[in-house]
């Protein structure tokens, strides 16, 4: 069994998708029909753009997701997952790859959930910070024993996790894990607590957007980042996606389960190899492959 799995936010580059609108058609007609949706011109911005302007959170989402599910589109008929997942963001890229969401809706729900985001890290401050070398289980007690708002976050693979809250939570929790023995702790350069209890406000305003959109059956399972299991109820996967925006991207605990129920080889779909580099990590027993 094969899996194709899409990345996240941090995979995005100068240039992104400009050889795949020169040589395809589809390709074309995709990204001039993304410029209509957004009421911007965000092939000028992937193609010419810098590392900054990609950086913008209304850029990066949109731009991922754009060059994601062209790449599947390209694929055609050569496109047969027997199962898909994607990264945070991804997620919405492994929807409409799925067929359980069309193009341009899943643009337009990532380009609310991009503003949406943006808008609650304006409420209140937070920040993100990679946690390496301590064992899951301890981060998670360390951030439930910290004072103020720390959760973790993103569960990468072994040894790498990112925890996620207030300024001062994230640092505090920070000091004590460092003390407990992890190898490493790096506030990241973010400018939100990203899959936190601080993206409520972001949650309530996606929320009606993905109730008001369309869902279909997928073409095969998608393993949602909130449970880590195989979904394929429209009404699940909309609850899910929801829940995913302050709940934690359990990526190591999706590639264990995938595997277990008997996905072999894993696919990267999209910009960049951050997801090759983290199952492998994750397990040295399935082969891995990048588009």
């Amino acid at each position: 069994m094969n899996a194709y799995v899409f990345p996240g936010q941090g995979s995005q580059f100068p240039g992104m998708g400009k050889d795949l609108y020169d040589q395809y058609r589809i390709a074309k007609i995709l990204f001039e029909s993304a410029n209509k949706i957004l009421d911007f011109d965000i092939t000028k911005i992937m193609f010419e753009g810098t590392k900054e302007e990609l950086k913008q959170t209304r850029v990066t989402q949109p731009a991922i997701y754009i060059y994601s599910v062209i790449v599947t589109k390209i694929m055609g008929s050569k496109f047969q997952p027997d199962a898909l997942a994607g990264h945070s963001l991804g997620e919405f890229s492994a929807l409409a790859a799925a067929e359980t969401i069309s193009f341009d809706s899943g643009l337009k729900l990532v380009s609310q959930r991009a503003k949406a985001m943006q808008k609650a890290c304006d409420i209140k401050d937070g920040t993100m910070a990679a946690i390496l070398g301590l064992e899951d289980e301890k981060v998670v007690e360390i951030c439930e024993q910290t004072h103020g708002s720390v959760v973790a976050a993103n569960f990468n693979c072994p040894g790498q996790l990112v925890i996620s809250g207030s300024v001062t939570a994230v640092e505090s929790a920070c000091e004590s894990i460092k003390a407990a023995g992890a190898k490493r702790t790096i506030l990241l350069p973010v400018g939100g607590a990203f899959h936190s209890p601080l993206m409520e406000p972001a949650k309530i305003e996606l929320a009606n957007a993905i109730k008001n959109t369309d869902f279909s059956t997928p073409i095969c399972p998608i393993y949602q980042n909130v449970v880590a299991n195989a979904v394929t109820e429209p009404i699940e996967i909309q609850k899910n996606l929801i829940a995913q925006l302050t709940g934690p991207v359990r990526w190591t605990q999706s590639i264990n389960t995938m595997i277990k129920e008997g996905v072999t080889s894993f696919i990267d779909v999209g910009p960049g190899k951050v997801l090759l580099g983290l199952v492998s990590k994750i397990s040295d027993k399935v082969e891995v492959y990048v588009l």
